[in-house]
């Protein structure tokens, strides 16, 4: 048994218990076994896609080996190359969500975007990035309020901290961390050059989500 069967049959047994009526009513117990298949829950997902897209697959490939002619064989063929590429992607997920997970995935964070070099340019593609990081933070149903600010001209931010709190907050946004790059025609540019122009951005986990921003203290 593979260990993605392993998992599945874990999350079948916990299913089993949670409906006992003796665990019911032990809301301690209840609420041990559901953190532990809330904690594989993603993985089952991820497996019976997997399982249902490589059925899938198998389904097209023996059609177009039982022989088909003309435009049926061009559109078994074009379905068998979408649903390979489906399940590359989908075993890479299932590799990333089997990673031991980080203990401050779940946590509430604070987002630091810098201005860079690029000047004025740089200022706006800050701004860009705080939008992008906001709306993001608006799909996912989290809640993002801004701690501190220094705006640049026509729209742009040399500097803003801003608070994203939401379940696994840290664990989507901390591959953000780092010096962002873009190559773009500014608004400002009247010759049509294409200017470089970049921000950094921190991410970090929020330990005193009650305290102002002077005197704070963020934590990796």
């Amino acid at each position: 048994m593979t260990q993605l069967e392993k998992i599945e049959k874990r999350y079948l047994e916990l299913d089993k218990k949670m409906a006992q009526p003796e665990v019911a009513t032990n809301l301690s117990r209840l609420q041990e076994l559901a953190q532990e298949r809330a904690s594989i829950e993603n993985v089952v997902k991820l497996y019976r896609k997997y399982k249902k897209t490589a059925k899938e697959l198998e389904d097209v490939k023996s059609m177009h080996d039982g022989g088909t002619d003309g435009d049926m064989a061009a559109l078994v063929k074009q379905e068998a190359e979408s649903l390979e590429s489906r399940l590359a992607a989908l075993t890479e997920e299932l590799k990333k969500a089997l990673l031991p997970r980080d203990p401050n995935d779940e946590k509430d964070i604070i987002i630091e975007i810098r201005a860079g070099t690029g000047g004025t340019e740089a200022a706006i593609f800050a701004a860009d990035l705080f939008r992008m990081y906001s709306r993001y933070a608006q799909g996912k149903g989290w809640k993002a309020d801004v701690l501190s600010m220094s705006e640049s001209g026509i729209g742009g931010f040399k500097e803003i901290i801003f608070e994203v709190k939401g379940k696994g907050a840290f664990s989507r946004l901390k591959y953000e961390r780092g010096v962002h790059r873009v190559q773009r025609v500014p608004v400002t540019e009247a010759s049509g050059r294409i200017h470089t122009s970049t921000a950094t951005v921190a991410v970090e986990v929020w330990i005193l989500p009650d305290a102002s921003v002077t005197g704070t203290r963020w934590t990796r």
